[in-house]
C-alpha cells in the first residue's frame, strides 16, 4: 500500500514538472525563431552557395549592376534606390525618373531567387528576356512577365493576371495567393534550354516551352499578337517594373544552369 502512494505521489510529482517545462521550452523555441528571424543576413551569400555558382544581382548597399531600360547611365535621379538593404521603387514621387529598371547583363540558362512585396493594392512585373533596343519603347515588348500583386489588387480575381503567372498567357498551375502588404514573398524563376518555370512562395506557378509551337499559338492569340518581338528571344536582361506602385525586392540572386 505504502509503495503503492509513492508511486502515485511521484507519477503526480512528475506531471506537474512536465507541465512546467513544457511552456518553458515552448517559449524559448518560439523565441530562438523569432531572434533567428530578426537576425537573419539578407543581400549576402553563404559559401555554400558561391560553392554552388550563385552570383548577387543586388548587393544591398548600391545599384551597380543595374541601369534604365534604353538609359545606360540613369539611375541616379530614378525612382529606384536603396534604403536600409532594399531594392526599392518610389514610384509614387513623380518628381522622380519613371522607367524599368533592367540588369546591365543578358543571362541565358539561369535560377533566380528573390524576395518582394508590393504596397496595398499594388500591381507590378519582372520581365525575363528582355531585348534592350531603340526599336523597343518598354520592357513588355519583348519580355515575358512574373507578375507581382497584392492580394488587395482587383486583377487577383482575374486567371491571367493573378501573382506569380505569365502575365495575359497562362493562368497559374498551382493556385497560390501572394501574401499581403509588409509580408515577404518568394519568387523563383528557372530558364534552361528556352523552357522556363515560375514558383511563388514554393510552388509551381508557370511552365512553358519558349521554343514550341504551343507557345507561339498562345502569343498569337492573346493582347501581345501584335507585338512581333514579344516572347521570342531565350536570352537577355531581367527588368523590375516601374508601375505606379510602391515595391521592395531584397535577397536577389542568381546562377547560371
Amino acid at each position: 500500500m505504502i509503495r503503492t502512494s509513492l508511486i502515485l505521489v511521484l507519477t503526480i510529482l512528475l506531471i506537474e514538472i512536465s507541465c512546467r517545462t513544457e511552456p518553458k521550452e515552448k517559449f524559448q523555441i518560439e523565441r530562438s525563431k523569432e531572434l533567428a528571424i530578426k537576425n537573419k543576413v539578407h543581400n549576402q551569400l553563404l559559401d555554400i552557395e558561391k560553392e554552388q555558382g550563385w552570383e548577387l544581382l543586388f548587393d544591398g548597399k548600391t545599384l551597380n549592376g543595374w541601369h534604365l531600360f534604353n538609359n545606360s547611365d540613369s539611375t541616379r535621379f530614378s525612382a529606384w534606390e536603396v534604403r536600409k538593404g532594399v531594392l526599392y521603387c518610389n514610384a509614387t514621387d513623380e518628381t522622380k525618373v519613371f522607367g524599368d529598371l533592367v540588369t546591365d547583363k543578358e543571362f541565358e540558362n539561369y535560377e533566380l531567387v528573390f524576395d518582394w512585396q508590393m504596397a496595398l493594392r499594388g500591381n507590378g512585373g519582372v520581365f525575363i528576356n528582355v531585348q534592350e533596343s531603340p526599336e523597343y519603347t518598354a520592357t513588355y515588348q519583348t519580355g515575358p512577365e512574373y507578375q507581382l500583386l497584392e492580394p488587395e489588387h482587383m486583377d487577383t480575381k482575374t486567371p491571367l493576371k493573378r501573382p506569380g503567372c505569365l502575365w495575359g498567357l497562362s493562368p497559374q498551375v498551382n493556385q497560390v495567393a501572394a501574401k499581403p502588404k509588409g509580408q515577404w514573398n518568394t519568387t523563383r524563376i528557372v530558364q534552361q534550354a528556352g523552357k522556363i518555370q515560375f514558383y511563388l512562395n514554393g510552388k509551381l506557378t508557370a511552365e512553358e516551352d519558349l521554343k514550341s509551337l504551343a507557345w507561339r499559338t498562345k502569343i498569337a492569340n492573346s493582347g501581345f499578337k501584335d507585338a512581333p518581338g514579344f516572347g521570342k528571344a531565350t536570352q537577355g536582361r531581367i527588368a523590375l517594373q516601374n508601375w505606379y506602385f510602391e515595391s521592395w525586392f531584397r535577397n536577389m540572386k542568381i546562377r547560371k544552369l
